[in-house]
């Protein structure tokens, strides 16, 4: 079919989280070749937004751990390897795949997220997080770095990540049957950039998947430009100015936080806004930027050649980073105006709720959103208007403007999954739609179904389809 033969290999994917829903993204590739059978887990995220997540994390996996060979994991967000140091605590022996700057970003990211889970399993009266300490350590033994378009085995499955355009090191999973060049091709897109970024390279084109895991985080709606979102940043930073007011940037640590870094130090350097205190206060994104500047060699040829020429992109006049708690307390003591750039991006934790808790009564303040807010986050809640919101325990009134820009976003939009698809058009047989909430999924997938002729699903939690390699 194709010109491609038909075989007796089959594969099974199972879909154990990302499934109507944008995170917890958990994939399971059972593979019966030549008569053994190879179990390949791409991702293992945390679930995040609402309060069944908690639970839902510590459940127990819907297959067992020890029989797993590998897990590959796309990038270092949360939603995708939250909860591969619970693999390995209950029993995965395996290796784990990812790009370099994916595993040093995971280290830093899971060593993070104990001090959160510890603080959900006390208010759930768990007692112990999902894992500690040493749980990360025995996972970071078990990692393996890969570059991009390096193939690996797993089983009899040829494997080869792709860049993904999302954030640095994220990446595309290609699986086929090795030794077989005519076998179908089964691709997971990971989360998908959206290009063109100013720090990263475009997503890759792959122009032959026959069958397809695609994110649809914005499968039903359109980005603002780049350009608009720049000018928008520009613009709010003047108003704080001019009213004497507190600019808070929630952003997620990888990406989201060098991004805005990298156009205010344009916006700084060219003497665009007026002089302002600045404060990146978020101790995983200061270490995080420190990863960034390893890996020059990922970044867009643009801004690899600025930083040959002597530019430092994520540092500027007037930018302190408060690494420790006391300096983070000190920024309440700074005159206005000023900007607080601080995790967590979906404001569920981190150094952000001291700050909304402080100014979101105040009406000359900004709360900008600059990434996807999971349904039942705080985020999400302030940015459907809410004028109440319970921080660390406390009633806390809004009278802060909420702004939102979606030209920031990591995540492509439905023009760019279209796109995306539409290069594998001619050998497609099947695209399985996930790590969206429902509507979103599901119009992307009607969409897909109307404009291409291809076969979309939106897959359940659990269910499980096989196909033929």
């Amino acid at each position: 079919m194709k010109g491609k033969k038909e075989r007796d290999n089959k594969i099974k994917i199972s879909f154990f989280g990302g499934a109507q829903e944008v995170t917890g993204s958990n994939y399971l590739v059972e593979a019966k070749i030549g008569g053994k059978t190879a179990r390949l887990l791409v991702d293992c995220g945390l679930f995040q937004g609402l309060r069944v997540s908690e639970e839902k994390n510590n459940d127990n996996f819907p297959y067992d751990p020890s029989s797993v060979d590998a897990v590959v994991a796309t990038h270092a967000h949360l939603d995708h390897i939250g909860r591969i140091p619970k693999l390995v605590k209950d029993g995965f022996k395996g290796k784990i795949y990812s790009t370099a700057p994916t595993k040093d970003f995971a280290e830093l990211m899971l060593i993070d997220s104990i001090g959160v889970l510890s603080k959900e399993a006390k208010h759930n009266g768990k007692g112990e997080p999902i894992y500690g300490e040493k749980d990360v350590e025995k996972t970071m033994s078990l990692w393996e770095a890969k570059n991009y378009r390096e193939s690996f085995e797993v089983g009899g499955l040829e494997i080869v990540l792709r860049d993904a355009g999302h954030i640095l090191g994220s990446a595309m999973v290609e699986i086929r049957i090795k030794g077989e060049p005519d076998s179908k091709k089964l691709v997971f897109s990971g989360d998908l950039g959206n290009a063109p970024e100013p720090l990263l390279n475009d997503t890759e084109i792959i122009s032959d998947a026959d069958f397809l895991v695609a994110e649809s985080t914005y499968g039903d709606r359109l980005h603002e430009d780049a350009s608009q979102a720049d000018l928008k940043l520009e613009r709010m930073m003047e108003k704080i100015a001019k009213d004497n007011g507190v600019l808070m940037i929630p952003a997620f640590s990888l990406e989201r936080t060098q991004r805005i870094l990298y156009q205010i130090n344009d916006l700084v350097e060219n003497g665009k806004i007026p002089k302002v205190a600045i404060f990146l206060d978020s101790p995983l994104s200061i270490k995080a930027t420190g990863v960034y500047k390893k890996y020059l060699d990922l970044y867009d040829p643009n801004a690899r050649k600025m930083v040959l020429a002597g530019d430092d992109l994520f540092d500027f006049p007037g930018l302190k980073m408060t690494l420790e708690t006391e300096e983070s307390k000190k920024i309440f003591d700074v005159p206005t105006p000023k900007i607080i750039i601080a995790g967590s991006g979906m404001c569920n934790g981190g150094r952000i709720l001291h700050h909304l808790k402080h100014y979101l009564p105040g009406k000359n303040n900004i709360l900008l959103l600059v990434s996807y807010q999971a349904a039942g986050s705080l985020g999400r809640q302030l940015e459907e208007g809410a004028k109440i919101a319970t921080i660390m325990g406390e009633k806390v009134v809004v009278e802060a403007d909420i702004e939102w820009i979606g030209g920031y976003s990591s995540h492509t939009d439905i023009n760019g999954l279209l796109n995306f698809i539409n290069n594998s058009a001619d050998t497609l047989e099947k695209v399985f739609v996930s790590h969206g909430e429902p509507k979103s999924s599901l119009f992307l997938a009607q969409r897909i179904k109307d404009y291409m002729g291809i076969n979309a699903v939106v897959p359940e939690y659990g269910e499980s389809f096989e196909i033929g390699l």
